[in-house]
């Protein structure tokens, strides 16, 4: 790209300009705005956008970025400008719905685009930067869903900034490994002055930004190296890399819960009340079931914290056991190799964790219940508004809403309190976890739903010590997959999508720098209802059992195709083992033949 050079003399009648914008030379401000030199000084979406050698506008290369469903392929790049000071932006583009625009003015922000430039259009605009305003951000990109864009010969031209006040930090030093785990790593190093932030590199890939001068990278491979790298960034771009520091992580396993079969069953027990689909006693559940979800503990009230849980009542349950005699067949089912956990939540125990206080009455019922009965751990099963995000509660990483917050640290303090055995489980609804995908919270303009992806901070904070998440891939809407196509209920393609989604990552809201790591295969399992009066997006038996080839073999996976093969996946959960025997024990028997039991 060639630079614009602008020579400005003033000569009127002996007067001296005052406006700062007389006072410099314009000059071409963006940085590698040809893209000769690869993505240098720009930052765009993780395997987005990448240089081409043709087409070309000008020189040797040119930018080829290609949106995707949840985000639009922005590339943006923060330049040092002068205050009260006009700028032209211009560059020239091919492709559907391109856009060239200027943020952080400090006056009015600018933008213009092309629906359409089968050939190489120019786009041109300008702005006048407000008085305190020493950087703007200046970016290009598609829009969602669309075929990709191209950009070639990007040009700010202007008065510049002060050359000392636009450069990026130094190199951070003293990159070090501390907690390491099957699955994580605790980094730290030094600070760097001026800068504002810090890009991780895990094997030459972006993990995760941050403020501070430590991290922690979950999702790891276990018993793998791993080499990491630091750059530290302000606004005026980002450092080169730090030394690398390699790391290689622990013997896996599950995460906690000691021993669960290779492939497990899981099921919801209606031991609390009775909804049609008749009583089954802890006696009488079937040996097919490896870890029984007790149904529900409820809160006294949604924000008391108190968890109460008791047997359905004679009324309601004729055929329902003596407190002795329930006990007694949990310890024989304990005996028998099989996990008894108590599930917290429902439909209809919105519990909702707003203060330390609600946090510690929730530590302390809940520790009792396992004490009563001598559980092995605990089910979330929050549901409904349990969870939002409030907010400027942005990133899943550090979350900051109380609700969030608090329920993170009530799970820490038991998971602690009961050792390296206790089984920790989670059944979240796909609005939670998957829809953060395309939306999270209640977004950067508000007006979305604030629980969309409300669960998430509370996996990535679990995940080491998380045994099972089994999403309800049942009564959800339309959610969109990794292949930017929305999926709905009602056959395997379903849970297929959604699993992908839990065992690939994805980046949350479309941000490729928030992205939200796989959970290893046995910390999965599928969840489906076990009839069609269990809850809509039931699926038969062939359809599991295509779920199951799909996800663990690779076969029969239909129209969409997953980006990995997983045969240690753990295996499926059902609401509920109530609505199975109800059903001729369909889901359980397809179960048992599947994995030869």
């Amino acid at each position: 790209m060639r630079a614009t050079l602008l020579a400005v003399a003033l000569a009127c009648g002996g007067l001296t300009a005052t406006a700062q914008s007389s006072q410099a030379a314009e000059a071409e401000l963006l940085r590698n705005g040809g893209f000769e030199s690869g993505l240098d000084g720009w930052r765009c979406p993780a395997g987005s956008a990448a240089p081409v050698s043709t087409p070309v506008h000008g020189g040797t290369a040119a930018l080829k970025a290609t949106p995707g469903g949840g985000h639009h392929a922005e590339c943006a790049q923060t330049v040092s400008v002068r205050p009260d000071s006009a700028y032209t932006l211009s560059g020239w583009f091919q492709g559907s719905y391109v856009y060239l625009g200027a943020r952080g003015t400090g006056t009015t922000d600018v933008s213009t685009w092309t629906p359409s430039a089968s050939d190489w259009t120019r786009l041109s605009t300008t702005f006048t930067t407000g008085p305190d305003t020493t950087s703007v951000t200046v970016y290009t990109h598609g829009w969602y869903g669309t075929p990709a864009y191209h950009a070639d010969d990007l040009s700010l031209t202007g008065p510049g900034g002060d050359p000392g006040d636009q450069q990026p930090p130094a190199v951070p030093e003293g990159l070090a490994a501390g907690s390491v785990t099957s699955s994580s790593v605790t980094l730290t190093w030094d600070a760097v002055p001026g800068a504002t932030g810090y890009r991780l590199y895990r094997n030459g890939e972006s993990a995760r930004t941050t403020t501070g001068t430590s991290a922690t990278v979950t999702g790891l491979t276990p018993e793998t190296a791993h080499t990491f790298e630091v750059a530290a960034t302000n606004a005026y771009g980002e450092s080169a890399r730090s030394a690398a520091v390699t790391v290689t992580t622990g013997s896996g396993g599950g995460g906690g819960g000691g021993e669960l079969p290779e492939h497990a069953l899981v099921g919801y027990l209606h031991a609390s009340f009775a909804n049609g689909s008749g009583y089954t006693r802890m006696a009488d559940v079937p040996d097919s079931w490896d870890v029984i979800n007790l149904a529900f503990g409820e809160p006294t009230t949604p924000t008391s914290g108190d968890i109460r849980f008791d047997l359905c009542p004679r009324s309601e349950c004729p055929e329902v056991e003596t407190e002795e005699e329930f006990a007694a067949a949990i310890k024989a089912k304990q005996a028998a190799g099989k996990k008894v956990l108590i599930s917290i939540g429902g439909a209809n125990g919105q519990v909702r964790l707003e203060t330390p206080a609600a946090r510690d009455a929730f530590v302390s019922s809940v520790g009792s219940i396992i004490d009563r009965y001598g559980l092995d751990g605990l089910d979330i099963d929050f549901e409904g508004h349990s969870l939002a995000l409030d907010a400027g509660d942005t990133d899943f990483r550090n979350p900051t809403s109380p609700v969030i917050v608090h329920l993170i640290s009530a799970l820490e303090t038991l998971t602690a309190e009961y050792g390296e055995d206790f089984v920790l489980t989670m059944a979240p609804e796909t609005f939670f976890v998957q829809l953060g995908y395309q939306f999270y919270g209640s977004g950067q303009w508000g007006g979305q739903d604030p629980r969309a992806g409300a669960y998430l901070p509370v996996i990535h904070a679990l995940r080491d010590d998380l045994t099972l998440l089994h999403v309800q891939n049942y009564n959800s809407g339309p959610i969109m997959g990794l292949d930017d196509r929305h999926h709905t209920m009602g056959s395997a393609d379903f849970p297929i999508a959604m699993t992908d989604m839990l065992l690939t990552g994805f980046p949350v809201a479309g941000d490729q720098d928030a992205f939200f790591a796989p959970l290893r295969p046995d910390q999965v399992a599928v969840g489906l209802p076990a009839s069609s009066h269990a809850g809509n997006g039931h699926i038969g038996p062939a359809e599991v059992t295509r779920t199951l080839d799909c996800l663990t073999r690779g076969t029969d996976c239909g129209s969409y195709q997953p980006h990995g093969t997983w045969p240690g996946m753990r295996g499926l959960m059902t609401w509920s083992i109530n609505w199975d025997e109800f059903n001729g024990r369909d889901f359980s028997r397809t179960f048992d033949t599947y994995y030869g039991n």
